[in-house]
């Protein structure tokens, strides 16, 4: 690699820290529903669960991962306005590792006030050490793409590996084991963070926009206004529908809507006019939308694909039966092939490579391909028959396709296109974009249960296919809005 492509020796040490992160996180996916799923007097081990239905199992599956994903977007005005991304991403990192550790204790309700202070740090670290990841590059560098595909392509090693570690230990020990060990991939990632953190320079370590005291009593008065909200919405949901899992994923995933629109109304308020900054917030509108279509569909890789892998895949290889947890590792090893490909064909192409409307609305017709495929061993279990591993493959094969066509991408366009200062804040917002996918996913897979496997997927991915294709022809309209980033 010439020294013109040679990318900054910080990329090295960041994704390291995200790989552990995401070693912790996909621990935690990879047995989450099967947790729940798992009948209350279950053999141990791996131990009792909590006895939910597949439908209520996925619908909380969707909660968690839109709390893991919607809290980036305080953790981003945290790290641009308060306390630098630097310090962010580290007090992040310390808070995951404490979440997972309070999972070894007893009790349910200790269970899940560990997952919600897994999702604290997790709003802390994810949005700024994109952040940092960004402040490597000059504006307009090209090697920004490349560089947030291998940064990808870091983080999928510990994705890889978790599911194969904690799926084991759930399998030969206990649950809680396996979810504390995740908290172990952290602690690794601090330490490297503490071995490598001068190869980052000064790159965040500064406040970007640092809130006044007035914007810091404004955000305290907004918080409890909102928290009071959640609360009301909370209350009367329960009232009114009794405390379930069905009743707190719908009360979930109406309040990240609420979040987003709101988020969105005050981000457009602050830039009135025709302006650039607006113009590129108007962009960024239809990536977040287009990332919800994408992560609709992609988040129930952990919730109803892997529901239908548990019961109508066949995981025999001889005597031996592939733990279904182990299965997850396909998308995150398929990842790791296929990134550096994509970030290679991206810096060849160079101005000629499509650009992001185009790759993000191919994205989001692969998504829905996937669960075209999957639908396929979805109608034989119907009449009762497994199926062959293979259409798992397939499935994951397509869906990593997609994931690497806007993931990284939405990443890198995001860090370019946010106003100075800002970066942050408009990274949590993509992330809520993922939170809120995974939400209404989470509603989605409750149509299983009257559609049947095969119906419900072939469902779902004609219609994201559908929606897809209307990107496709938005590309001009919303490539004027993005330019000069292409």
């Amino acid at each position: 690699m010439s020294g013109r492509e040679r990318q900054p020796r910080g990329v090295v040490t960041l994704a390291l820290v995200e790989m552990w992160e995401r070693f912790s996180y996909y621990g935690m996916v990879a047995l989450l529903v099967l947790f729940l799923i798992q009948p209350e007097d279950g053999p141990f081990p791996p131990g009792p669960g909590q006895g939910f239905n597949e439908a209520d199992a996925a619908a909380l599956f969707g909660v968690y991962s839109a709390l893991v994903l919607g809290a980036p977007l305080v953790g981003g005005w945290i790290g641009d306005r308060l306390i630098g991304p630097r310090r962010a991403l580290l007090i992040g990192g310390i808070l995951i590792a404490t979440g997972h550790f309070v999972l070894l204790l007893p009790g349910i309700a200790v269970f899940w006030a560990g997952l919600l202070v897994i999702a604290a740090g997790t709003g802390l670290l994810k949005p700024n050490i994109s952040t940092v990841l960004g402040l490597l590059y000059a504006d307009g560098d090209p090697r920004r793409d490349s560089g947030f595909s291998l940064f990808y392509f870091g983080i999928n090693v510990g994705a890889f590996t978790a599911p194969l570690i904690c799926g084991w230990l759930a399998t030969a020990y206990s649950w809680r084991l396996a979810f504390a060990v995740a908290g172990i991939g952290m602690v690794a990632g601090l330490v490297q963070y503490a071995i490598g953190h001068r190869r980052l320079a000064d790159a965040g370590i500064a406040v970007p926009r640092p809130a006044s005291r007035t914007e810091r009593g404004r955000a305290l008065i907004a918080a409890v206004v909102a928290l009071a909200a959640i609360a009301t919405v909370f209350f009367v949901a329960i009232a009114a529908a009794g405390f379930n899992a069905g009743t707190i994923s719908a009360a979930v995933t109406f309040v990240i809507v609420v979040v987003a629109c709101v988020a969105f109304t005050l981000l457009l308020r602050r830039t009135p006019g025709v302006t650039p900054e607006r113009r590129h917030l108007l962009g960024f509108l239809m990536l977040f939308i287009a990332s919800v279509v994408y992560f609709a569909l992609s988040s129930q890789a952990g919730s109803t694909i892997t529901e239908f892998t548990q019961d109508w895949i066949d995981r025999g290889i001889g005597t031996f039966t592939v733990p279904t947890s182990w299965l997850l590792s396909l998308n995150p090893i398929l990842v790791v092939v296929f990134a550096p490909v994509f970030a290679a064909l991206w810096t060849r192409l160079a101005a000629r490579a499509p650009t992001t409307p185009t790759k993000v609305a191919l994205a989001i017709v692969g998504v829905g391909l996937s669960f075209l495929i999957i639908a396929i061993p979805g109608f034989a279990a119907e009449d009762g028959r497994t199926s062959s591993a293979g259409w798992i493959l397939m499935t994951f094969l397509v869906l990593t396709w997609a994931e690497l066509l806007i993931v990284p991408i939405a990443l890198s366009t995001t860090t370019e296109l946010a106003p100075s200062g800002l970066t942050g804040q408009l990274l949590g917002l993509w992330y809520l974009a993922t939170a809120a996918g995974g939400a209404i996913g989470g509603q989605c897979a409750r149509l299983v249960e009257p559609l049947g496997f095969g119906g419900y997927f072939l469902g779902a991915g004609l219609t994201v296919m559908a929606i897809g294709v209307v990107f496709v022809f938005l590309r001009p309209r919303w490539s004027a809005l993005l330019a000069p980033v292409r």
